[in-house]
């Protein structure tokens, strides 16, 4: 007699429960990390510390600081340059940190991009 419901690709249906189950675990693992990272702050600076800038693990820009030596009215596109190395070191540091954390948790799957 034919077997009813299809092919089970091989796994049987204790098998998919503990899948679904596993799975299940990883959402709320990086559910929790990716709270976590979120409340993180990282800081990058450039120019040998003489701007610094702080990002949220939101990705939202915290805070600016600039030695005054930097400020040079006849210079102000060197200062833009710091400004903007330092915000995108920043942000790349975040990156990374929540693409290393992901990794962890999928075990390399690149399931980090994944809306759970």
């Amino acid at each position: 007699m034919a077997k009813r419901g299809g092919y089970n690709m091989g796994m049987m249906p204790g098998n998919m429960n503990n899948l679904m189950k596993q799975a299940q675990r990883m959402q709320k693992q990086m559910e929790t990390t990716t709270k976590e990272l979120e409340d993180k702050i990282y800081e990058s600076s450039v120019g040998g510390g003489v701007v610094t800038a702080k990002v949220s693990g939101k990705k939202e820009l915290m805070e600016i600081k600039l030695d005054p030596e930097v400020v040079d009215p006849d210079d102000i596109e060197t200062l833009e340059d710091l400004i903007i190395s330092a915000v995108n070191e920043a942000f790349r540091m975040q990156d990374e940190d929540y693409q290393e954390n992901m990794n962890k948790i999928s075990g390399g799957m690149g399931l980090g991009g994944l809306p759970f």
